[in-house]
């Protein structure tokens, strides 16, 4: 009976050894034999969703010979072989029925020249053990371009037999893979976000403007009898802007490696050890690393910086700067700019006149080069406070570059610490040294020697600030750099200061991520709105108010702040029952919440919610897409009297769940009740006049804008005005920016670039008639964009590529008329946006070093309609009786 079991024991485990290879360690060369295979590698350019047919690129041919040279006496898979590329070809992939084929009739010689082509040509060794490529032989000092390619090849006999996930180095650096197994296939899939491979390049700190990259790769092997029969390979890279998706590209890249035929070749080599060997074969030969080297790339052709200025120097003056073409030509002199050296960069700013000045210091400081940061600190002299708008220009732009380094930072610190002559240009080193903060730390996620200085700053600032002046603009730079330690200092100033200390200190918190906002916090808040310990003004309030709202309230802290309404003050009463209306009509986190307790009819009943007055707040779509979406919100508080106190419209862009703060402009008014003989609200009756504006621009809080100060001020610039509105940022912006190479397993390398630049003008004003009886407040937006992409694989031999190009011009404005002449003073507020052009352009091409070259070019233009964006019902009713009397007066006689 056992000897029966013992048997059939025998005979299963027979069947299943027949069923496997004895060998399963990894493929092997049989001796004296040449293997041809057929290779070909492609490589394609065209939109995410393109058809291939509409794509450009090529494709390298060749025949491939492999054979062993020598084999480990000790290990059996631990092999030499050589590989050796033949008969190479670079033909078209697709045929262009529109345009020439521009690879037919081009020989390999002609594209590569005949010594290249014997390079390429020239046989690698390759130690292959177990599957692995351990070492890769090459001749030195082969060109990068050629010997990538070769590694390209060498990399595809990187392969093992089991199952599992791995890291593995290969042409495309050190990498995971998963091994899969299926009878006589094996499937690799390699996480291409893992390679660590030495890179160029650059990325926005906010990830709204910035690119998402989705990379797969995916190689299949078939081996039969321990023998490679072939390899297929295919990899993709789709680059994608992440705020507007059609602003993307595709590179795909695929190799083919298929056993032909054997035949009998060359003996065997004999030999103990593999360096003995190698120098048998061919002393030249070296050991190189598989992982492929930086090919670095000229710019052929390229206009000089000079040059360039002079066709495009028009196009930046003043009065061009809300056309598209303003912000093209913005984008092509940065280009020009990262190429140029100091000196001429010097010669460049020495020799312009003041119209352009400010528009080429943006351009410089955007171009965020080492030479272009010397040549900006020689040439601006802060010490000197006789060029105050360019130092702000440079400030500005230092604070929303796109990807800014330790030196930037390091430069302001040094300048803070150094003689600046005009006393607003040092409060704004101080507001953007904060930006600075942010911007490094979210791009590095360490803690950088000048970041730890600059934190020092600005604690160590606000701990020994005495004047109200001097505190507001720690307060400003603190809220830029959203640190946390800084939130002890913030709670004290909102609870404790006065006013103005007050409102930037609780709008500095209205900036940290609601996972900063403790319990004390919320505290804070609630005492300071509910008035626990001292009497605040209504902004202070209101805006504690919002900090509650949006930050996972409780139960009990909506209820209290809903019973609130009717013990305020009338316009506060108004204000915040319109924000709670528009909590729910916008569906915000909150909203859930507050239906709950509004089932409560002592908060929930006609008195509560008949409030009249005119502050108001209101929240809609700019616009809404399946990629991104912005929205805009409007906050309008008036006193008692009917004049603004404050007026505060907010922009968001919402996208890869991530926001970013695109524009705010806040309009503040205070102390205008004797003007025309009101009296001031609670805890706001000595207050000195004032009106101003602050405005955050991509995430930046920029230095503050007075309009008066003081009742003589105010006065003297009733008298004096023009009418004319102030402006609050005027220049150009580098929204997107956004440069990185990605190396090919096939040995090739592309590049990428995205850049999006922006020409803006903010102005606002406040017109206020005693005669008329009637106060207006006005913010106008306009501005020009310009977002291309560019993708290219220049292989020196051959260059493909495609840009694909956004522009559009566009206006945005906001205006809120209040006429005071009777009582209840008439508000109407108007939110327009202008029609606006919308053009997009996609250009293909394929170019060849003697002149043959093949384009494709493709265009959509349209035309958006504008609109007058909608506000709460009682605003339309208003500007309907605003407008009539307007008409009203038109018609009198005087």
């Amino acid at each position: 009976m056992i000897s029966l079991t013992l048997l059939f024991f025998f005979c299963i485990f027979s069947t299943f050894s027949a069923s496997i290879k004895v060998h399963t360690a990894g493929p092997r060369l049989n001796n004296d034999k040449v293997y041809k295979y057929a290779y070909t590698t492609e490589v394609l350019i065209d939109k995410p969703r393109g058809s291939p047919e509409d794509s450009v690129g090529y494709k390298i041919s060749s025949d491939v010979e492999v054979n062993l040279i020598w084999r480990n006496p000790t290990n059996k898979d631990d092999q030499l072989i050589k590989i050796a590329m033949k008969n190479i070809k670079v033909e078209n992939i697709n045929l262009h029925p529109q345009g020439p084929n521009i690879f037919t009739e081009t020989s390999a010689a002609q594209l590569l020249g005949d010594t290249n082509l014997a390079i390429l040509q020239r046989p690698m060794l390759v130690q292959w053990t177990n599957g692995k490529v351990k070492t890769l032989y090459l001749y030195q000092n082969e060109p990068t371009l050629l010997t990538n390619i070769k590694r390209g090849l060498a990399s595809l006999f990187q392969v093992q037999l089991s199952p599992g996930t791995v890291t593995e180095v290969d042409v495309s650096g050190n990498c995971k893979v998963t091994y899969q197994t299926k009878k006589n296939q094996v499937t690799k899939n390699k996480e291409l976000a893992s390679c660590k491979i030495s890179k160029t390049g650059f990325t926005n700190s906010n990830k709204v403007l910035g690119i998402s990259n989705k990379e797969t790769s995916s190689t299949v092997y078939r081996i039969d009898d321990d023998n490679l029969k072939s390899v297929l390979a295919e990899e993709n890279h789709v680059l994608i802007l992440n705020v507007y998706e059609t602003i993307a590209a595709k590179v795909l890249c695929r190799q083919k490696l298929e056993l032909k035929s054997s035949e009998a070749g060359p003996k065997e080599v004999a030999g103990k050890q593999l360096s003995n060997v190698v120098k048998t074969v061919d002393p030249k030969y070296v050991a190189t690393p598989l992982v492929a080297d930086q090919v670095k790339s000229q710019c052929k052709g390229c206009p000089l910086l000079l040059q360039q200025w002079k066709t495009i120097r028009k196009d930046l003056e003043p009065e061009n700067l809300s056309k598209s073409s303003a912000a093209r030509s913005f984008l092509q002199l940065i280009q020009s700019l990262r190429r140029a050296r100091k000196s001429d960069i010097m010669a460049l700013l020495k020799s312009e006149k003041d119209d352009v000045l400010p528009q080429l210091i943006d351009a410089v400081t955007f171009a965020q080069t080492p030479d272009a940061l010397e040549a900006l600190l020689e040439y601006l002299d802060f010490g000197n406070g006789s060029r105050p708008l360019l130092q702000e220009r440079f400030l500005y732009a230092t604070g929303l570059a796109s990807h800014p380094n330790e030196s930037m930072l390091r430069a302001l610190l040094d300048k803070y610490k150094g003689k600046i002559a005009n006393a607003e240009i040092r409060e704004t080193v101080v507001i953007i040294i904060g930006a600075l903060i942010k911007k490094l730390h979210q791009a590095t996620g360490s803690e950088l020697p000048a970041v730890l200085e600059a934190k020092k700053l600005i604690l160590d600032g606000l701990q020994k600030a005495d004047k109200p002046s001097d505190v507001k603009i720690y307060l400003l730079a603190l809220k830029n750099a959203n640190l946390p330690e800084g939130i002890p200092f913030l709670l004290k100033y909102s609870e404790s200061g006065d006013g103005p200390v007050s409102s930037i200190a609780i709008s500095a918190l209205q900036k940290y991520h609601i996972s900063f906002i403790t319990d004390e916090i919320k505290k804070v808040m609630n005492r300071i709105y509910h008035q626990n310990y001292k009497i605040h003004e209504k902004t202070v309030r209101t805006a504690a108010a919002d900090i509650i709202l949006n930050s996972q309230p409780t139960y009990m802290e909506v209820k209290n702040l809903l019973l609130s309404i009717g013990e305020l003050s009338q316009e506060m009463n108004k204000y915040m029952l319109s924000v709670f209306q528009d909590i729910l009509q916008f569906e915000m986190p909150a909203s859930k919440l507050i239906r709950q307790v509004l089932k409560d009819m002592k908060v929930h009943n006609y008195d509560r919610f008949s409030k009249l007055g005119s502050s108001s707040a209101y929240s809609g779509y700019v616009t809404r897409g399946p990629d991104s979406s912005a929205t805009y919100s409007l906050d309008i508080l008036y006193s008692g009297s009917g004049i603004l106190r404050r007026s505060n419209m907010d922009t968001f862009v919402y996208s890869k769940n991530t926001e970013l703060h695109a524009i705010q402009v806040v309009i503040e008014a205070q102390g205008l009740e004797s003007l025309i003989a009101a009296t001031a609200d609670e805890g706001e009756e000595d207050l000195e006049s004032f009106a101003g504006m602050s405005a955050i621009l991509f995430d930046v809080q920029l230095r503050p804008v007075t309009f008066f100060q003081g009742y003589s001020d105010l006065m003297s610039k009733m008298f004096s005005a023009t009418g004319d509105p102030i402006s609050v940022v005027k220049g150009l912006v580098l929204l997107t920016d956004h440069s990185e190479t990605i190396q090919l397993q096939s040995g090739l390398q592309a590049s990428a670039e995205f850049q999006g630049g922006l020409a803006i003008d903010i102005s606002g004003g406040m017109d206020f008639s005693l005669w008329y009886r009637e106060s207006k407040t006005s913010v106008n937006n306009r501005g020009a964009m310009v977002i291309k992409g560019n993708i290219t694989i220049d292989s020196e031999f051959a260059n493909i590529g495609m840009e694909t190009r956004l522009e559009t011009e566009s206006s945005f404005n906001f205006i809120t008329t209040v006429k005071f002449s009777s009582y209840p003073f008439l508000v109407c507020m108007q939110m327009d946006k202008g029609a606006f052009p919308f053009r997009r352009y996609i250009t293909k091409y394929e170019k060849l070093p003697c002149g043959k070259s093949y384009v494709s070019r493709k265009g959509k233009v349209q035309t958006m309609m504008g609109s007058e964006l909608p506000l709460h019902q009682e605003n339309s009713n208003m500007c309907r009786v605003v407008f009539e009397e307007q008409q009203d007066s038109t018609d009198s006689w005087f």
